[in-house]
């Protein structure tokens, strides 16, 4: 599983994807963050603090990591060397988490840089080190969680099809779904607790929860079961091209 997640990076690494994929993250955060006058920016806020950079980095993500990802498993279908990848000496899951854990480490490469973020607002709040650091800590680990459940959302997407364009949108959809759309479901459900439980489905909610500076295990739980399940149903998937 190291090796073939190792020939990931490198992929990501040795061609314009992983570049374009951190450079259009940082473009994006600071035009958003630091330079357009709008309610994202870090400068125009009445507090020292990162919550337009933690709001609004979901939002990109929808896009930026579908796109790293629909390839993943869609062009080893496509060019038939799914064939090959599966009769290696490494097994199904091992050949998932080697793929998962690369797009999760090209994450974690792309939201680093943001450090600069916390450290510019550190020293420009009155008096300096107003900034919450702890709950900015938590935001980046929730941050990553929410990123990382993409991730897993965008390889099962790519498991389903041989089109690039067809995880891309899927994948899309499916992390849209999961991020907002149980939390604006649950917003219109008129049947008593029904709207808490849709919510509580939403990545949204315990993502929302971590931002306020507490991980709770329940929120912990949910953001590992969640990659759990992506995961394991992009295995099932696989194993059925076997036959």
């Amino acid at each position: 599983m190291r090796a073939l997640y190792l020939k990931e990076i490198n992929s990501f690494l040795s061609s314009i994807i992983g570049y374009v994929f951190i450079v259009i993250y940082l473009i994006a955060s600071g035009l958003f963050h630091w330079v357009l006058s709008f309610n994202t920016n870090l400068l125009e806020g009445a507090e020292a603090d990162l919550v337009p950079f933690f709001n609004m980095s979901p939002v990109i993500f929808l896009i930026l990591i579908p796109a790293i990802t629909m390839r993943s498993i869609a062009e080893e279908r496509r060019t038939g060397t799914i064939e090959l990848l599966l009769t290696r000496p490494i097994s199904d899951l091992g050949m998932i988490l080697a793929k998962y854990f690369a797009g999760v480490t090209l994450l974690v490469i792309a939201i680093l840089p943001t450090i600069v973020y916390y450290v510019s607002m550190y020293y420009l709040g009155q008096p300096i080190g107003t900034i919450d650091s702890g709950a900015t800590f938590t935001s980046y680990i929730g941050l990553i969680l929410l990123g990382s459940v993409f991730v897993a959302i965008g390889i099962f997407a790519s498991s389903l099809t041989s089109s690039q364009i067809v995880a891309f949108i899927l994948a899309m959809f499916l992390c849209w779904i999961f991020y907002d759309g149980f939390n604006l479901l649950g917003n219109y459900s008129q049947i008593g607790n029904l709207d808490y439980i849709i919510q509580f489905i939403g990545i949204a909610f315990h993502y929302d929860a971590i931002k306020k500076g507490v991980i709770d295990t329940s929120d912990l739980i949910y953001f590992l079961s969640v990659i759990v399940i992506f995961i394991s149903a992009s295995l099932t998937v696989v194993k059925t091209l076997k036959k």
